[in-house]
Protein backbone atom coordinates (compact mmCIF):
# COMPACT_ATOMS: atom_id res chain seq x y z
CA UNK A 1 0.00 0.00 0.00
CA UNK A 2 1.20 3.87 -1.19
CA UNK A 3 1.21 6.58 1.29
CA UNK A 4 -1.36 8.20 -0.82
CA UNK A 5 -3.20 4.49 -0.76
CA UNK A 6 -3.29 5.04 2.93
CA UNK A 7 -4.22 8.74 3.09
CA UNK A 8 -7.43 7.70 0.77
CA UNK A 9 -8.16 5.11 3.18
CA UNK A 10 -7.76 6.61 6.22
CA UNK A 11 -9.63 9.45 5.01
CA UNK A 12 -12.66 6.98 3.78
CA UNK A 13 -12.76 5.72 7.13
CA UNK A 14 -13.01 8.85 8.83
CA UNK A 15 -15.59 9.28 6.77
CA UNK A 16 -17.72 7.14 7.18
CA UNK A 17 -17.75 7.36 10.28
CA UNK A 18 -18.69 11.03 10.69
CA UNK A 19 -21.52 10.45 8.87
CA UNK A 20 -22.62 7.60 11.01
CA UNK A 21 -22.50 10.46 13.68
CA UNK A 22 -24.63 12.62 11.26
CA UNK A 23 -27.31 9.97 11.99
CA UNK A 24 -26.95 9.20 15.64
CA UNK A 25 -29.51 10.55 17.43
CA UNK A 26 -28.00 8.45 20.65
CA UNK A 27 -24.77 10.12 20.48
CA UNK A 28 -26.51 13.93 19.72
CA UNK A 29 -28.21 13.63 22.78
CA UNK A 30 -25.56 12.19 25.13
CA UNK A 31 -23.70 15.17 23.84
CA UNK A 32 -26.62 17.07 25.22
CA UNK A 33 -27.19 15.87 28.51
CA UNK A 34 -22.71 15.61 29.09
CA UNK A 35 -23.24 19.49 28.13
CA UNK A 36 -25.65 20.00 30.99
CA UNK A 37 -24.32 17.92 33.38
CA UNK A 38 -20.93 20.36 32.50
CA UNK A 39 -22.91 23.65 32.60
CA UNK A 40 -24.69 23.01 35.67
CA UNK A 41 -21.49 21.52 37.75
CA UNK A 42 -19.81 25.02 36.80
CA UNK A 43 -22.91 27.35 37.68
CA UNK A 44 -22.44 25.91 41.13
CA UNK A 45 -18.56 26.35 41.42
CA UNK A 46 -17.47 23.12 40.56
CA UNK A 47 -14.60 21.50 38.26
CA UNK A 48 -14.16 19.25 35.92
CA UNK A 49 -11.47 16.27 36.24
CA UNK A 50 -10.33 14.47 33.50
CA UNK A 51 -8.06 11.35 32.89
CA UNK A 52 -7.47 8.63 29.98
CA UNK A 53 -4.33 6.54 28.88
CA UNK A 54 -1.82 6.79 26.19
CA UNK A 55 -3.72 8.84 23.22
CA UNK A 56 -6.14 9.49 25.54
CA UNK A 57 -4.30 10.56 28.39
CA UNK A 58 -4.00 13.44 25.74
CA UNK A 59 -7.28 13.95 25.06
CA UNK A 60 -7.76 14.86 28.72
CA UNK A 61 -5.14 17.30 28.46
CA UNK A 62 -6.34 18.61 25.59
CA UNK A 63 -9.63 19.17 26.72
CA UNK A 64 -8.82 20.45 29.77
CA UNK A 65 -6.19 23.05 28.16
CA UNK A 66 -9.35 24.33 25.97
CA UNK A 67 -11.23 25.46 29.30
CA UNK A 68 -8.29 26.77 31.44
CA UNK A 69 -7.11 28.60 28.46
CA UNK A 70 -9.49 29.93 26.04
CA UNK A 71 -11.42 27.73 23.17
CA UNK A 72 -12.76 30.86 21.10
CA UNK A 73 -13.05 33.66 23.41
CA UNK A 74 -11.23 35.43 25.68
CA UNK A 75 -12.77 35.12 28.89
CA UNK A 76 -11.95 33.88 32.89
CA UNK A 77 -10.48 30.14 32.65
CA UNK A 78 -12.66 27.63 33.44
CA UNK A 79 -11.75 25.14 36.00
CA UNK A 80 -10.36 21.93 34.39
CA UNK A 81 -7.75 19.69 35.16
CA UNK A 82 -6.12 16.58 33.83
CA UNK A 83 -5.20 13.87 36.02
CA UNK A 84 -2.12 12.88 33.41
CA UNK A 85 0.02 15.26 33.91
CA UNK A 86 1.24 15.73 37.52
CA UNK A 87 4.71 13.13 36.96
CA UNK A 88 5.20 12.66 40.60
CA UNK A 89 1.99 12.15 41.74
CA UNK A 90 1.65 9.28 38.95
CA UNK A 91 4.77 7.62 39.36
CA UNK A 92 4.92 7.59 43.38
CA UNK A 93 1.01 6.49 43.50
CA UNK A 94 1.82 3.60 40.97
CA UNK A 95 4.96 2.91 43.01
CA UNK A 96 3.53 2.80 46.22
CA UNK A 97 -0.12 1.64 45.13
CA UNK A 98 -0.54 0.18 41.85
CA UNK A 99 -1.11 1.79 38.44
CA UNK A 100 -5.02 0.50 38.55
CA UNK A 101 -5.04 3.37 41.55
CA UNK A 102 -3.10 6.14 39.77
CA UNK A 103 -6.32 8.03 38.88
CA UNK A 104 -8.77 7.30 41.86
CA UNK A 105 -6.12 8.33 44.15
CA UNK A 106 -6.14 11.92 42.69
CA UNK A 107 -9.73 11.92 42.89
CA UNK A 108 -10.01 10.99 46.09
CA UNK A 109 -7.94 14.15 46.99
CA UNK A 110 -9.42 16.97 44.49
CA UNK A 111 -13.03 15.43 44.02
CA UNK A 112 -15.77 17.00 45.86
CA UNK A 113 -19.42 16.38 45.19
CA UNK A 114 -21.23 18.15 42.20
CA UNK A 115 -17.22 17.81 40.32
CA UNK A 116 -17.71 15.97 36.45
CA UNK A 117 -15.18 13.10 36.27
CA UNK A 118 -14.50 12.28 32.60
CA UNK A 119 -12.67 9.43 31.26
CA UNK A 120 -11.49 8.59 28.14
CA UNK A 121 -11.16 4.93 27.45
CA UNK A 122 -11.19 3.68 23.72
CA UNK A 123 -12.42 0.09 24.91
CA UNK A 124 -13.93 1.18 28.19
CA UNK A 125 -12.31 -1.86 30.06
CA UNK A 126 -9.26 0.44 31.80
CA UNK A 127 -9.18 -0.68 34.79
CA UNK A 128 -7.72 2.52 36.27
CA UNK A 129 -10.33 4.85 34.78
CA UNK A 130 -12.97 2.09 36.24
CA UNK A 131 -11.66 3.00 39.70
CA UNK A 132 -11.61 6.41 39.19
CA UNK A 133 -15.79 6.22 38.09
CA UNK A 134 -16.08 4.23 41.01
CA UNK A 135 -14.55 7.03 43.35
CA UNK A 136 -15.53 9.72 42.08
CA UNK A 137 -19.77 7.76 41.97
CA UNK A 138 -18.79 7.37 46.30
CA UNK A 139 -17.99 11.03 46.67
CA UNK A 140 -20.97 12.59 44.72
CA UNK A 141 -19.32 12.95 41.06
CA UNK A 142 -21.06 13.12 37.72
CA UNK A 143 -19.22 10.97 35.57
CA UNK A 144 -19.13 10.94 31.64
CA UNK A 145 -17.50 7.94 29.94
CA UNK A 146 -15.76 8.42 26.19
CA UNK A 147 -15.51 5.18 24.50
CA UNK A 148 -15.76 2.77 21.78
CA UNK A 149 -18.90 1.27 20.33
CA UNK A 150 -17.88 -2.57 21.99
CA UNK A 151 -17.35 -1.04 25.78
CA UNK A 152 -19.15 -3.18 28.52
CA UNK A 153 -22.43 -2.76 29.82
CA UNK A 154 -21.32 -2.20 32.77
CA UNK A 155 -20.07 1.11 32.95
CA UNK A 156 -23.55 2.34 32.56
CA UNK A 157 -23.99 1.64 36.09
CA UNK A 158 -20.89 3.58 37.14
CA UNK A 159 -21.65 6.70 34.65
CA UNK A 160 -24.18 9.29 34.16
CA UNK A 161 -23.37 9.44 30.39
CA UNK A 162 -21.89 6.73 28.36
CA UNK A 163 -20.84 8.21 24.80
CA UNK A 164 -20.43 5.25 22.37
CA UNK A 165 -18.18 6.35 19.57
CA UNK A 166 -19.82 3.46 16.95
CA UNK A 167 -16.15 2.05 15.90
CA UNK A 168 -14.08 -0.39 17.23
CA UNK A 169 -11.20 1.28 15.24
CA UNK A 170 -8.90 2.97 18.63
CA UNK A 171 -7.45 6.00 15.98
CA UNK A 172 -11.55 6.68 14.69
CA UNK A 173 -12.47 6.56 18.50
CA UNK A 174 -9.49 8.88 19.82
CA UNK A 175 -10.43 11.29 16.68
CA UNK A 176 -14.38 11.12 17.36
CA UNK A 177 -13.30 11.83 20.86
CA UNK A 178 -11.42 15.23 20.36
CA UNK A 179 -14.18 16.27 17.80
CA UNK A 180 -16.72 15.69 20.85
CA UNK A 181 -14.63 17.06 23.53
CA UNK A 182 -14.27 20.33 21.02
CA UNK A 183 -17.93 20.90 21.27
CA UNK A 184 -18.24 20.42 24.34
CA UNK A 185 -16.09 23.32 25.34
CA UNK A 186 -17.43 25.31 22.43
CA UNK A 187 -21.08 25.27 24.26
CA UNK A 188 -19.91 25.43 27.48
CA UNK A 189 -17.71 28.59 26.47
CA UNK A 190 -20.65 30.23 25.15
CA UNK A 191 -23.46 29.25 27.83
CA UNK A 192 -20.89 30.83 30.08
CA UNK A 193 -19.40 33.63 28.47
CA UNK A 194 -21.86 34.96 25.68
CA UNK A 195 -21.42 34.66 22.35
Amino acid sequence: MTVNELYDSVIYDHAVLIELLKKSDSVKQQIATSAEILLSSYRNNNKLLLCGNGGSASDAQHIAAELVGRFYLDRPGINAESLTVNTSSLTSITNDYSFENVFARQVEAKGHRGDVLIGFSTSGTSKNIIAAFEKARNIGMRNICLTGENAPESLDTLCDVVIRVPSSCTPRIQEVHILLGHILCEYIEKELFGT
